[in-house]
């Protein structure tokens, strides 16, 4: 079930003293909905909100919503590792930028200071507030709707950057066995019959999509094992050691790492199609945090340890030419096949993800009302086309000002989501969460500190020309939201009328 805050009057500014003799007047249905709530904020949780109540979004949903089912644990962990990761493709430029040492280092160290503090806000705000929209829905709690919308738009438009990446390194992995597809004519005819394909699969359903996911998964992963095998015979630990800090190009580094180990909070956006999120999310945040480390790392060791490392090599598509050495013509065809298949993972995990967070954007009246209507499967046919759209627009911007240009939108976003965390847990520590990280306010503010240590240097060290055009992206986002409330003013869109993200530091909020 998709849950939601809703007002108990939307267009009357109501005071909190007033909302149980507001509810006695209401019809004796409407009060029978109320009692029968799955979920409630209840006064002892959060006492200045009396008139904010969790209530079921699908006790006015469609019956075939009801029916269709909700995505478990695994086929969530696999959602949760494409949203990530999907293997090792991509990784090898992080030892041409700082060598096998600072390589290795880097995916044992960063985790502890980027991918688990995000996780772990994730599964709590995600438990908090377990419907669609995820992310937007902390941030407009916390900080207001204004900045709901400003984090939606950004995190979308970073997602939907990250997912004009995957054509793109899906092709070049395919250049080498197909030399047509390395540019002009029969590449741009290639990416539209991807993006295509794969868009439709997004419509046909979010449970096709993850036990897609599963076997992606599988697949893209065991040449690594294999690898890993043949490679035994061959090891030479001291390459492990090789760094060279007079030679280390940091901004590579560090977008690489940056981009292969983010957006864990992506899959909070689905969060009303899973089945028991309070448990599930945490549980399959965890497991994902595992698989990603471990399918960076392991190759990595072997990569780097097998053969003798010359830096330059060590760029998009190697680890195949690295298989071809170890174990043949076979093991190099498999990762070629395994890295396509992941992109195709990455991709169908991405677009579920930025649809589904524009659907419940719709449902809350931030978007127009075209964005919320599903397909019979299920799917937010509006947000899946939009997203394809974004994607084929961007597709031709090369893989490196790719990552800085999604990197630099999705600092802005993992900002606000640090602030609204910390301002929930500091202003409303009695509301529900299912899942809390076992830390005070004190410990909260501290997590999020070397994260935020690390986005300002992300950002510092974007080139001029990816700094102007995020910029000017986020210039566009803070026009465009009170534009949108203009044409619901003057009734150009039709806007859903009975949801509304509540601001918890204003009872009195009344949306526009």
């Amino acid at each position: 079930m998709l849950l939601r805050l809703q007002y108990l009057d939307r267009r009357r500014q109501i005071d909190p003293l007033q909302s149980s003799s507001l509810r006695r007047s209401l019809p004796q249905g409407e009060r029978m909905k109320q009692r029968n709530s799955l979920a409630k904020l209840t006064s002892a949780q959060m006492p200045e909100s009396r008139n904010v109540e969790y209530v079921e979004l699908g006790e006015g949903s469609s019956p075939k919503l009801e029916k269709l089912p909700k995505v478990s644990v695994i086929p969530l962990v696999f959602l949760i590792f494409y949203e990530v990761s999907g293997g090792p493709f991509g990784v090898e430029d992080s030892v041409q930028a700082a060598g096998p040492l600072l390589a290795l280092l880097g995916f044992l160290v960063f985790p502890f200071i980027w991918s688990i503090p995000e996780a772990l806000i994730t599964a709590e705000m995600g438990t908090m507030f377990p419907e669609n929209g995820g992310y937007v829905v902390w941030v407009s709690a916390a900080l207001g709707p204004y900045w709901g919308f400003q984090q939606g738009w950004m995190k979308w438009l970073s997602g939907v950057i990250d997912n004009a990446l995957y054509p793109v390194l899906f092709l070049d992995y395919l250049k080498s066995a197909i030399p047509a597809l390395e540019d002009g004519f029969i590449r741009i005819i290639a990416v539209l019959i991807l993006t295509a394909a794969l868009t439709y699969l997004n419509y046909r359903g979010l449970t096709i999509v993850g036990w897609v996911a599963i076997l992606l998964g599988v697949f893209s992963l065991l040449p690594f094992v294999f690898m890993g095998v043949v490679a035994i015979p061959k090891l030479n630990p001291s390459r492990w050691l090789l760094v060279d800090t007079g030679n280390i190009n940091w901004g590579l580094y560090l977008n690489t790492l940056f981009w292969n180990l983010n957006y864990w909070d992506s899959i909070s956006t689905l969060a009303g199609e899973v089945e028991n999120p309070g448990k599930t999310l945490p549980k399959a945040l965890f497991y994902a945090l595992i698989l990603v480390v471990f399918g960076y790392f392991f190759p990595l060791l072997i990569g780097t340890g097998a053969i003798p490392v010359d830096r330059d090599l060590w760029s998009d598509g190697y680890f195949s030419d690295i298989a071809k050495i170890l174990g043949g013509v076979w093991l190099r065809s498999w990762i070629q096949v395994a890295s396509a298949l992941s992109n195709m993972g990455m991709f169908l995990a991405e677009m579920s993800s930025d649809s589904f967070q524009l659907l419940g954007m719709a449902e809350r009246g931030m978007l127009p009302e075209c964005f919320s209507r599903r397909s019979r499967h299920g799917t937010p046919l509006t947000g899946i086309l939009f997203s394809a759209s974004g994607v084929i627009l961007l597709s031709w911007m090369s893989f490196q000002e790719i990552v800085a240009a999604e990197n630099f939108l999705y600092c802005f976003g993992m900002i606000m989501e640090f602030i609204a965390f910390v301002k929930l847990r500091m202003e409303h520590p009695a509301a529900s969460r299912p899942y809390r990280i076992p830390i005070g306010t004190a410990g909260s503010i501290l997590m999020c500190i070397p994260p935020t240590i690390l986005i300002l240097v992300v950002l510092a060290i974007a080139s001029f020309k990816v700094m102007v055009i995020s910029i000017i992206a986020v210039i566009i986002g803070l026009v465009l939201e009170p534009c949108l409330r203009f044409s619901e003013k003057k009734r150009w869109f039709s806007f859903s009328r009975d949801s509304v993200i509540v601001d918890f530091h204003s009872v009195n909020y009344q949306s526009s």
